[in-house]
């Protein structure tokens, strides 16, 4: 930890050092809480084995922030502009000591890169270089980064030709997280115009094969259309298909799936804001994963978080979220809900941040996805080990506040 809090140091120092060219630019993201379990004890939060994904609110076990700052260092006379960038992430357990390291947590480095912006050569496309957050498409409610192509590498984004913007990537590593290097090329074309306020943007993904014994290469597609002004808000829907490693749909999967291991993906999601004090989220997502091994397995998540302002900072938040999994074994299933009262100084829509929730999470899952637990998840909630033991229902009540600015 004090290694990467001296290079965060540098890294400030540096982009002091440049502040006389513009200002220094900082954003950031958190959120911290406290919350126990109705049995006793801290809170458990609930994900079914096999899902990718849980919904969030009041389903959330840890601290977490992240800290980034960005700094122009160099504006050219064709009105390019040379920055850096550099974020700092820093997660912690709940119920335990906030030591960001060790078994409690840990503190990254997600981010420290460079980028040549707005280049007259590319149509005001960009060159960077780096580790950085790159083309990621999430779902918030269950921050589930289902086309994400996040790296250490370098590229070229958004060059712009006839109407349309391509992007090229080389990376070596998804995150720090990644144990082996392994060559991914990614190739994007965005700016597809479909129908009024409606886009289109297609991706390929190629994943060289690795060192590693008895590794294959891999590639994955996504199509995606985003229609704006879609009841207030966003419509996002998007077609994923993937083999070998490839079946990470946007970042690398295990290298030593071969062809013959698939992955079908659709993914369905809008945010909407009908009123000024009725809004919220909607998902849906269906996988279908096929392998020769015979570990075929279907993936079905749905789920929707309304907001109800009833006075200008306080609103009413609901989310409901089922997930369903076919696998060997049976069919798992998860059914959660959560009511949280909020106060939201920020006002009544439903990105306004930040949010303080007083939550309560009420969670039901069956004999399937308990006995995958005791084997895929031993103690999770619901697991025979966890907080819950045999039981296949628990309960949670918290206290969360999350915040991001920029």
């Amino acid at each position: 930890m004090k290694t990467i809090i001296t290079r965060m140091a540098a890294s400030c120092m540096c982009l002091a050092v440049s502040s006389s060219i513009s200002a220094l630019e900082f954003t950031g993201y958190m959120r911290s809480g406290v919350g126990a379990s109705m049995q006793g004890g801290g809170q458990s939060c609930f994900q079914l084995p096999g899902a990718e994904s849980r919904y969030r609110l009041g389903n959330e076990c840890e601290q977490y922030a992240e800290l980034e700052l960005r700094q122009d260092v160099l504006s050219m006379d064709d009105g390019s502009v040379l920055s850096v960038g550099g974020m700092a992430s820093f997660f912690n357990e709940y119920d335990r000591s906030l030591e960001f390291q060790g078994k409690n947590g840990s503190v990254r480095m997600p981010q420290v890169y460079g980028t040549w912006a707005n280049l007259p050569s590319l149509n005001g496309g960009s060159l960077w270089a780096g580790r950085r957050y790159y083309k990621r498409n999430d779902i918030n409610i269950s921050d589930f980064y289902y086309w994400n192509q996040s790296a250490t590498g370098a590229g070229i984004e958004d060059f712009s030709i006839g109407g349309l913007n391509y992007s090229y990537a080389v990376s070596r590593k998804d995150n720090l997280y990644q144990e082996r290097y392994v060559a991914r090329q990614d190739f994007n074309i965005s700016g597809f115009e479909t129908n009024p306020n409606g886009k289109a943007e297609i991706g390929l993904s190629y994943i060289n094969k690795s060192s590693a014994s008895e590794a294959h290469a891999g590639w994955s597609v996504t199509a995606q259309h985003e229609q704006r002004q879609f009841l207030g808000g966003v419509n996002k829907f998007a077609l994923q298909y993937g083999e070998g490693p490839g079946t990470g749909l946007g970042f690398t999967g295990n290298v030593r799936l071969d062809d013959s291991s698939k992955r079908y993906r659709l993914v369905e999601f809008f945010d909407w804001q009908t009123t000024s004090r009725f809004g919220g989220q909607a998902a849906f997502v269906y996988q279908k994963d096929v392998s020769r091994q015979g570990r075929d397995q279907n993936w079905i998540s749905l789920g929707v978080r309304p907001t109800y302002t009833i006075l200008k900072q306080f609103k009413l938040i609901a989310e409901l979220g089922h997930d369903r999994v076919e696998a060997p074994g049976g069919t798992r299933k998860l059914s959660k809900v959560t009511f949280a009262p909020t106060w939201s100084p920020k006002g009544s829509q439903f990105w306004a941040r930040p949010e303080l929730r007083l939550y309560y999470t009420y969670a039901r899952w069956n004999a399937a996805a308990q006995r995958a637990a005791n084997t895929l998840a031993q103690g999770s909630a619901l697991s025979h080990t966890g907080k819950f033991g045999s039981a296949r229902h628990g309960a949670n009540l918290g206290l969360q506040v999350e915040y991001w600015w920029n």
